[in-house]
């Protein structure tokens, strides 16, 4: 009897500023088949479609690949996926969200698939889009901040009327609602086995990206089994101050779930590890980067009592990449990425219309 030949659900994007909305689209795509082909657009092709993506496509291949989902990178793939391409890579359909997808010609992208009858639609995330994470960091906002005191915006010059303004259904500013059924499908569900030496880092994890992946990545490599502190959103904001976090404790969670290096989450974990929180979870390596720890407010050295019990490791911060950087070319090309929103959104309302008459 011939082997089953695995369905292999081909599935394509930008991936700019890799949030947990783009990996719940890929946990969908996955769930439809056997193996997933993501495809990702150069930014050559999303400039030219687009406008300028926030992070560059060597970022963007890394991130994707750190999704739990994705077993395979089609790196450069085109705008526009074609039967042709499917069949290169050996995909038997296409997936994408309800959302429509416009090229630069004011076409649906995926119109040459639909017809073919190899396309399949799944839902997508509401609440979270790169557009909505670009207006956060350009209004600095604290609506998304759970319990923690409104202040001043330092871009008060940025109207956030101008980000409210867009009308089309894909591009619109939302707000995420968080549910235990969404922790749930991101959620691998497996406890540590008894052999197995538990590793535990923590941190805000805010804007998750590929310089956490890589930390977590190294983290996963000192032991068998990777737990993952996520502080909430008062501890994040009393030790970065300003505006932080941009993404609120359940969202960082979202994002530190997807990450395929990571078997479980603290959710609100302690700024300080403990020596009961090392016991109960059962902890035999702390880890935190190499960069300077930050102090508690009462001076002491949340690794202290690891350090004193010899289980504190350090990992290299190899990627160069921070939450502070994303944030600054977000602020540095801040025309350049509200132009391209608008731009998006004129695309798809004229799409809509067109559809309709």
């Amino acid at each position: 009897m011939s082997e089953k030949k695995p369905i292999r659900v081909y599935v394509d994007g930008c991936f700019d500023l890799m949030h947990f909305g783009h990996a719940n689209a890929l946990r969908q795509a996955r769930e439809l088949g056997d193996i997933l082909v993501v495809g990702v657009h150069t930014d050559a092709e999303i400039s030219r479609n687009k406008g300028p993506p926030v992070m560059n496509e060597q970022e963007r291949y890394k991130a994707v690949r750190a999704c739990k989902w994705a077993d395979e990178v089609a790196e450069g793939a085109p705008y526009t996926a074609t039967v042709e391409l499917l069949d290169e890579l050996n995909c038997d359909f296409c997936v994408h969200g309800e959302d429509i997808s416009v090229g630069a010609d004011g076409k649906d992208v995926y119109e040459g698939i639909k017809k073919s009858g190899k396309f399949r639609f799944i839902k997508r995330t509401e609440g979270i889009s790169t557009t909505e994470l670009v207006g956060r960091m350009l209004l600095l906002t604290k609506d998304h901040l759970q319990n923690v005191d409104a202040q001043t915006s330092p871009l008060s010059n940025v109207n956030p009327k101008d980000l409210h303004k867009q009308s089309s259904p894909y591009t619109s500013l939302s707000h995420f609602l968080p549910t235990t059924r969404k922790i749930v499908q991101f959620s691998e569900g497996k406890s540590p086995k008894p052999n197995d030496k538990v590793v535990y880092m923590d941190g805000g994890f805010d804007l998750f990206h590929v310089g956490h992946a890589e930390a977590l990545r190294q983290a996963k490599e000192l032991g068998d089994y990777l737990v993952v502190g996520v502080h909430d959103d008062k501890v994040v904001h009393e030790q970065k101050g300003s505006n932080y976090p941009i993404m609120n404790l359940q969202e960082r969670v979202l994002s530190v779930l997807s990450c395929r290096y990571v078997d479980e989450v603290v959710i609100g974990a302690p700024f300080h590890v403990t020596k009961e929180m090392i016991e109960g979870l059962h902890i035999q390596v702390v880890v935190h980067g190499d960069d300077p720890v930050v102090f508690c407010p009462d001076g002491l050295d949340p690794y202290k009592i690891a350090k004193d019990m010899g289980i504190y490791k350090e990992v290299k911060h190899t990627e160069g990449l921070t939450t502070t950087e994303i944030i600054k070319r977000i602020i540095d090309n801040r025309l350049q990425f509200e132009a391209r929103n608008k731009k998006k959104e004129a695309k798809e309302i004229t799409f809509i219309e067109t559809a309709q008459k």
